[in-house]
């Protein structure tokens, strides 16, 4: 099986909706993971935080983050508890997360970042 752009996150989200117009107008093949109809495995999750830092993947700018009771985002104080709060809340993740052939990820869109992204590894 040929390596391919694997894009992560959730299909109603306007910034993924964005980034996939991005990617569709570039012409890249790619494959999408949406997090809520696919669902958010222990192991994938691991890889992103693994690769990424928990920091980088939690979004504590997004709705789901802001209505989660405080105690709940205050337990949040390493890659284990995290990782537990974004298996159970996948929505607190950043999106997107874009999965070159070669494995580096690149998260959150904007046109740039996409377009140099592309072009160092395709």
């Amino acid at each position: 099986m040929t390596a391919q752009w694997v894009m992560y996150g959730i299909k109603n989200c306007d910034t993924i909706k964005k980034a996939r117009r991005f990617l569709e107008a570039a012409g890249l093949e790619f494959a999408f993971h949406d997090y809520r109809a696919s669902g958010l495995s222990d192991a994938l999750l691991t890889q992103l935080i693994d690769q990424l830092g928990y920091q980088t993947l939690l979004n504590t700018r997004s709705t789901t983050w802001r209505k989660l009771p405080e105690a709940d985002r205050e337990a949040v104080t390493n890659s284990e508890s995290a990782k537990a709060l974004m298996l159970a809340h996948p929505g607190v993740i950043k999106r997107p997360v874009l999965r070159a052939p070669d494995g580096t990820l690149l998260v959150g869109f904007s046109e740039a970042a996409y377009q140099t992204f592309i072009q160092e590894k395709s």
